[in-house]
């Protein structure tokens, strides 16, 4: 057996681990998280740094084919990234304007077919050592790309539309203020 060949109990193994990670991740996510604008560069880093690291310390082969596949790794994975970062429900506080997140159910689900689409992929890669040519470095080069991409594109989606919505709630919130301070003269 090869390391992609698990046999039945370990594909049991996985999928029982698989719906416990599952049950933890949508009951954590459930709940509101507080959204703080201005650290929301942080993760992007990361994920900016960690690519760094995994392509010099394991650089992918430079040929036509995996280029092509790592180039549309970050097409899709910003895409899909975008697209979650959609997915978020962000809400801002009226009165004391704290921001919160929580992933959606249905942004939920589409992590869940992405991560599957991965573990796919990855299968195929071992059992054929290599798809459409390219060899299983440059197809885990690719898979780390397209979540780098897919994590930074939901944060900057993420950021720009709670930075928006911030200033809405600072806007609706300033006439209310000032109507406040002078109230209408009734004569």
């Amino acid at each position: 057996m090869g390391p992609g060949s698990y046999g039945h109990g370990g594909v049991s193994g996985i999928v029982v681990t698989l719906v416990v990670v599952i049950a933890v991740v949508m009951l954590r996510n459930s709940r509101p998280r507080r959204l703080r604008l201005e650290a929301m560069w942080i993760r992007p880093l990361i994920f900016l740094v960690l690519i760094a690291v995994s392509a010099f310390a394991a650089p992918p082969p430079l040929t036509p084919v995996s280029l092509a596949a790592m180039a549309l790794a970050l097409a899709v994975g910003a895409a899909l990234g975008w697209q979650r970062g959609r997915f978020m429900r962000i809400e801002v506080h009226p009165e004391t304007h704290d921001i919160t997140s929580r992933a959606s159910p249905i942004g939920m689900l589409f992590i869940l077919a992405v991560v599957a689409a991965r573990m796919g992929l990855r299968g195929m890669a071992y059992e054929s050592r290599g798809v459409a040519g390219l060899t299983t470095a440059a197809i885990a080069s690719a898979l780390i790309l397209l979540v780098g991409a897919m994590m930074i594109a939901q944060s900057i989606e993420m950021w720009l539309r709670a930075r928006k919505l911030l200033a809405e709630a600072q806007a609706a919130k300033t006439p209310l203020a000032s109507r406040a301070a002078n109230p209408p003269i009734v004569s």
